[in-house]
């Protein structure tokens, strides 16, 4: 199988299972979602220390980040925001509101653009505004469908999009950085199983044995994904990530309509038609996007492709040889660059 089609296959499979946990944390009703977050992510640490033992990645990388303030505190903020993120989605499962979570994930990419124009000064293109008024439109018919704001859906969608913006600073690669995030939660959410342990609320060990590996697969079912997904990364374009990402919501939301059976009233559907749109304007934009730059390229470098080396081309431009360094993606132009981490 050509390096392209493995990449897109793993990928495919990593946001399958992705959409798929939507049916594990249910599993776990006998735990609160507190208790069910914090073995998360004691468990999620251990499955890492077995992928980095698999992949033979090892730990000599570990001191140097330690060691920097710089380099260690947007790991902690991105620790911070993911946790904030699955507690919102185990929340929103356990009362058997998964429609949230699919809405969330599903209007992520255009809060990714928000934070983009707010915080890294990018300029939308129309077509962009267009999109992003789309998704403020489904979201203000979804808070008339479901009688309230769902304010699940825009904690979920604004936390995973700040944890995608603060990953922008983070230079580690996807299986290192979800280390260290477990490692800077581990002991809080330690002290806090201890803690229910000691104060007998805790149902780890007193519901049954099923309870009990299903927390502990917790871990698991957060860190294989994960590592499929980094893998997939290296192989395939990030555009072609941006448009599997959306196999999750769409899973998701089947899950909750058609498995546990939430309403879809009309302005439900009304709400997420809407979020649909702008998704489909979004891509559209990215994808003409994604043409207008190869054809760019085309038209510099000539279908034989750059003339000379990058050495001569790093040198030519002053910088030396082979130091040419692309351009940071913006967020509106990288839907994709948060690592989904449900």
């Amino acid at each position: 199988m050509p390096e392209s089609n493995r990449g897109v296959a793993l990928g495919a499979l990593a946001f399958l299972l992705w959409g798929v946990a939507a049916l594990y944390w249910p599993l776990l009703s006998a735990a609160e979602p507190s208790e069910i977050l914090a073995h998360r992510m004691v468990w999620s640490l251990l499955a890492m220390c077995v992928f980095l033992l698999l992949t033979r990645t090892g730990w000599s990388w570990l001191p140097a980040v330690v060691r920097s303030p710089r380099r260690l505190l947007p790991v902690a903020a991105a620790a911070v925001l993911i946790s904030l993120n699955w507690w919102g989605f185990i929340f929103s499962v356990s009362i058997e509101q998964t429609l949230q979570a699919s809405l969330a994930y599903f209007i992520n990419p255009l809060m990714s653009v928000c934070l983009g124009v707010v915080f890294f000064s990018e300029r939308l293109r129309i077509i962009q505004w267009a999109a992003v008024g789309l998704g403020v439109l489904a979201v203000i018919v979804m808070a008339v469908g479901y009688g309230v704001t769902p304010w699940l859906s825009l904690l979920m969608a604004s936390s995973f999009a700040a944890y995608g913006a603060v990953k922008k600073y983070v230079d580690l690669d996807g299986m290192q950085s979800l280390t260290v995030e477990t490692l800077v939660m581990f002991l809080p959410a330690l002290g806090f199983v201890v803690y229910l342990e000691a104060t007998g609320t805790s149902s780890a060990l007193s519901v049954s044995p099923a309870h009990t590996a299903l927390l502990v697969g917790s871990g698991f079912v957060t860190a294989v994904p994960l590592l499929l997904f980094g893998m997939a990364t290296r192989k395939v374009p990030l555009s072609i990530i941006g448009m599997l990402q959306y196999i999750t919501p769409t899973l998701i939301f089947l899950a909750g309509w058609l498995v546990q059976g939430e309403e879809m009233p009309l302005a439900r559907w009304l709400g997420f038609s809407l979020v649909w749109l702008a998704l489909c304007v979004f891509a559209f934009d990215q994808v003409r996007g994604l043409r207008s730059r190869r054809a760019a390229r085309i038209r510099h470098d000539g279908p034989a492709g750059p003339v000379g080396t990058a050495e001569a081309s790093g040198t030519a431009r002053g910088r030396g040889p082979g130091t040419r360094t692309p351009p940071r993606k913006p967020l509106s132009e990288d839907p994709a660059r948060p690592d989904p981490a449900n």
